[in-house]
């Protein structure tokens, strides 16, 4: 459960990083950066995920 567990976590983490690229590309910095931050959390999340789950 947990290898599917950090695959979908990285898949958001791609999804969120090359949103807020495309954000602020378009100009839309404060929905960029929203998205930059979503995208630095779940990177947290992930590299710390044996904390979260307790193992």
């Amino acid at each position: 459960m947990i290898p599917f567990h950090r695959v979908l976590i990285t898949t958001g983490i791609a999804f969120c990083a090359g949103f807020a690229l495309w954000s602020i590309w378009r100009g839309e910095m404060a929905l960029g950066l929203a998205f930059a931050a979503l995208g630095v959390g779940l990177t947290y999340y992930l590299r710390h995920l044996r904390r979260f789950i307790g193992r």
